[in-house]
């Protein structure tokens, strides 16, 4: 779905900039709400963690991680059980008016990573991590981005359905069951919050790297000079 553009001219210079429209409302708002979510998820769920820092059965129970309490949110167990069951209903909210509009409007064309976009990922790392020659970019996102967008919003849906076989064990014991058991959920929870925080390490990367207009992108919808239009 091409994206609406708006071109001016500077009264000054004479030159001429365009910009695109590349992200509705809706979209920044749930990424928004979905970035503070996720903050606090992390927060209160390691929390939550330092009560049974461990993956096994109780007894003998091996300490896995001595998380430090000044990075984590709640101040103890039953605090960080609310911040994290409030922020859940967020979380997921968000991402499932966030997973609707992006089907039900088509925009989802820009983000999904499919097969001809497999030959795009060695460029983008190799200009990424090994200051390789940086490919020409033709679409909204490039290949790497794609991918890392549709790896998050998988491990996005595998971390609700891992908190609800957590939460709810018995409820939803066919969860768990698939999972391995109560303790094997517990540990895929914690492996894909490790995964969300890689993917949100390259994120801020790649925001870095591709400048102040990406981000601004993200506040106003509109970003101004996409290398992507044919001037």
């Amino acid at each position: 779905m091409a994206a609406p553009a708006i071109a001016s001219e500077d009264p000054k210079t004479g030159e001429v900039s365009e910009a695109v429209y590349e992200h509705p409302f809706i979209v920044r708002l749930c990424h928004w709400a979905n970035a503070i979510s996720l903050f606090v998820l992390v927060g209160s769920g390691l929390q939550i963690f330092r009560a049974f820092p461990s993956f096994g059965g109780k007894i003998p129970e091996r300490v896995l991680v001595n998380w430090p309490k000044s990075l984590a949110i709640g101040g103890w167990l039953g605090g960080a059980l609310q911040w994290h069951l409030t922020f859940m209903w967020i979380y997921v909210a968000s991402g499932l008016v966030y997973l609707g509009y992006q089907i039900f409007s088509g925009n989802y064309k820009q983000i999904l990573f499919v097969l001809r976009d497999i030959p795009g990922i060695w460029p983008m790392v190799r200009h990424y991590f090994f200051f390789g020659p940086k490919p020409s970019l033709k679409e909204t996102y490039n290949s790497l981005q794609k991918h890392a967008y549709t790896s998050v919003i998988i491990l996005g849906v595998l971390s609700v359905a891992t908190g609800l076989a957590i939460w709810k064990p018995i409820q939803f014991s066919w969860l768990a069951w698939i999972m391995g058991g109560f303790h094997y959920a517990r540990l895929w929870h914690f492996v894909i919050m490790l995964a969300m925080l890689a993917f949100l390490f390259g994120h801020l990367v790649m925001v870095v790297l591709h400048g102040w207009n990406n981000f601004m992108s993200m506040l106003t919808g509109w970003k101004k000079n996409p290398e992507y239009v044919v001037k």
